[in-house]
């Protein structure tokens, strides 16, 4: 093997062990003669020091910059008293090189990856995307997303859920947004359409007889950017037959539950639950924000004499309705805040 261990795994277990590492420069510091390396990869930090009476290692690090990737070889010690870093797995160790091997030398960086700048502009990070994801921030984004979707497969697994892949390339359906075409070289003149979403494919499922399906599934939608929308994200399908409307939600809310406890260690009581008609008629929307307690009031008895046909003429329809949001204290905003709140709405479309 290339190495032995994980920068990020290594604790006071391995203390004595002759470990070899490989992975890139985060930090270099030279403190009168003897040169420390924090090294990083996927899973962490370690502290690698190197002493000038290892003459061709030391050599080696004199030479190396941040991003350098190397392989290390050396002998694990504990910390002395008074160094120790509590903020990582590593923290109570490191490792004292003797061999040093540059696999790979690097450029300097177009922005540094060792510290949390949180100035450097998206276009930058975009451009250099290669480098921002080796990032810890980034890094860990990826590893929070590998365990979900396994705790997701692993889930609906146990719940008798089959993995059922469906196809990319496919013909268009007729559904809220615009398809993104692809050219077929064999029929000229033809596309092939990206799926928006595989409800279809899910419905086939069924009749087939799959019973219980589900998939992490790629979606595209040809339209602008939204305030929850992009043209290409990623969602849960499910599609189940011989399960009740209770039966499907019970299995999304122990989903749900499990997802947020196992992996952000939060715990949720049995979620409330509301028919449609009453979540329409207190909060005009299927998917209301329970944080922000605020309902809509009727007020189509105040209406019905107002000069204002807008309003006027809705009170006085029996199949009309006229609401308000009633936020306390509001009547004391200033303009200037209610211009910003117009502003905001616009984002949603109102």
């Amino acid at each position: 093997m290339m190495r032995t261990h994980y920068c990020g795994s290594l604790t006071e277990a391995q203390i004595d062990q002759t470990v070899t590492l490989c992975g890139w420069v985060h930090r270099r510091r030279d403190h009168g003669g003897v040169i420390f390396l924090d090294m990083r990869d996927r899973d962490g930090l370690v502290q690698v020091v190197i002493d000038p009476d290892t003459p061709e290692a030391f050599a080696t690090a004199d030479k190396a910059r941040s991003e350098f990737v190397l392989k290390i070889t050396g002998r694990v010690r504990r910390r002395y008293e008074g160094t120790e870093n509590a903020n990582i797995t590593s923290g109570q160790i490191e490792v004292l090189g003797k061999d040093i091997e540059v696999l790979a030398a690097s450029e300097t960086p177009p922005f540094p990856l060792n510290d949390e700048n949180t100035n450097i502009s998206e276009e930058v990070r975009l451009k250099y995307r290669f480098l921002d994801i080796r990032r810890p921030e980034m890094l860990d984004r990826l590893r929070f997303r590998s365990k979900l979707t396994n705790l997701i497969r692993n889930y609906f697994e146990d719940n008798g859920f089959l993995d059922v892949e469906t196809p990319i390339l496919t013909r268009a359906t007729p559904e809220g947004a615009r398809d993104y075409l692809v050219p077929s070289r064999v029929s000229n003149g033809s596309f092939y359409a990206l799926p928006q979403s595989p409800q279809l494919f899910k419905q086939l499922l069924m009749v087939g007889g799959i019973d219980r399906y589900y998939q992490i599934a790629k979606c595209f939608r040809d339209e602008d950017l939204r305030a929850d929308r992009q043209p290409e994200f990623t969602q849960i399908d499910v599609e189940t037959s011989f399960m009740s409307d209770d039966d499907i939600m019970d299995l999304m809310e122990r989903l749900t539950v499990k997802m947020f406890k196992e992996l952000l260690n939060v715990e949720f009581d049995k979620f409330p639950r509301m028919t449609y008609a009453d979540a329409m008629r207190d909060y005009a929307s299927d998917k209301p924000d329970m944080r922000i307690p605020l309902k809509l009031v009727d007020v189509a008895d105040m209406m019905q004499d107002v000069e204002f046909k807008v309003f006027a003429g809705p009170a006085k329809d029996p199949k009309g309705r006229i609401v308000a949001l009633r936020v306390p204290g509001a009547g004391a905003l200033p303009r200037s805040q209610i211009d910003e709140y117009t502003k905001f709405v616009g984002i949603y479309g109102a």
